[in-house]
């Protein structure tokens, strides 16, 4: 049964057949969070920011991205060297990180239906296809990586435009505000996840398209809106 949950109305955009899904990695594709959590207090002392305290990880993820940064008291102009050294980190450590459970057969299963799938990270892409490894990194037809933050939106755009479909057949997929926000941007469809970073409560409130409890349901979705 397919669980998903669409939320809103009905649209157009809806109804039209989907040709293509853009993943975000951190958190959608691959288990990284508490690896991000272990390392979360170096990188505060590091860039001199707010370290979290133990009981403050659940508080942190009903806030969305942009509160996240400000309850931190992370400067703007930091941001870049901070995701710059992040990566470098996931390079040494990506043995520490590994895919959630359900992915490489998701992957698998949106491939066979004919759809073409894509990876919009601030992560490298050295380090999302070292994570996924040969074969389900070779699932993947198109990376734009090594985005910004809030710089999302863009890379989107240069996957649409690469790959030859409209906003109105691509459903972004993400665990995020930020990708909710992104996707809306472009005029593609948003999906949540709710296994990644964000709060249930927080994602839902977002009201997205279609919100995932588990990789399942994503292959449902896709399949109920292929045309």
């Amino acid at each position: 049964m397919d669980l998903a949950a669409d939320t809103g109305k009905t649209s157009a955009m809806a109804a039209r057949p989907l040709d293509l899904v853009i993943f975000d990695f951190d958190g959608t594709l691959s288990d990284s969070g508490d690896w991000f959590v272990s390392v979360a207090n170096d990188l505060a002392e590091r860039f001199r920011f707010r370290k979290i305290a133990p009981d403050e990880v659940e508080l942190l993820r009903r806030k969305s991205s942009r509160e996240v940064i400000d309850f931190l008291g992370i400067s703007r102009w930091k941001m870049p060297w901070i995701a710059r050294y992040v990566r470098k980190l996931v390079s040494r450590e990506a043995h520490r990180i590994e895919l959630f459970p359900g992915t490489p057969h998701l992957l698998e299963r949106l491939v066979d239906m004919g759809v073409k799938l894509a990876l919009v990270t601030s992560n490298s892409e050295e380090n999302a296809r070292k994570i996924l490894g040969p074969r389900y990194a070779a699932k993947i037809h198109c990376y734009a990586c090594g985005s910004s933050l809030f710089g999302k939106a863009p890379k989107f755009r240069r996957v649409l435009r690469k790959m030859g479909v409209a906003p109105h057949a691509a459903l972004a997929i993400g665990d995020e505000t930020r990708d909710v926000d992104a996707a809306r941007e472009v005029g593609m469809r948003a999906g949540s996840v709710l296994w990644g970073y964000a709060a249930e409560d927080l994602l839902t409130g977002m009201s997205p398209d279609a919100v995932f409890r588990t990789p399942e349901e994503i292959v449902h979705y896709v399949s109920r809106h292929r045309g």
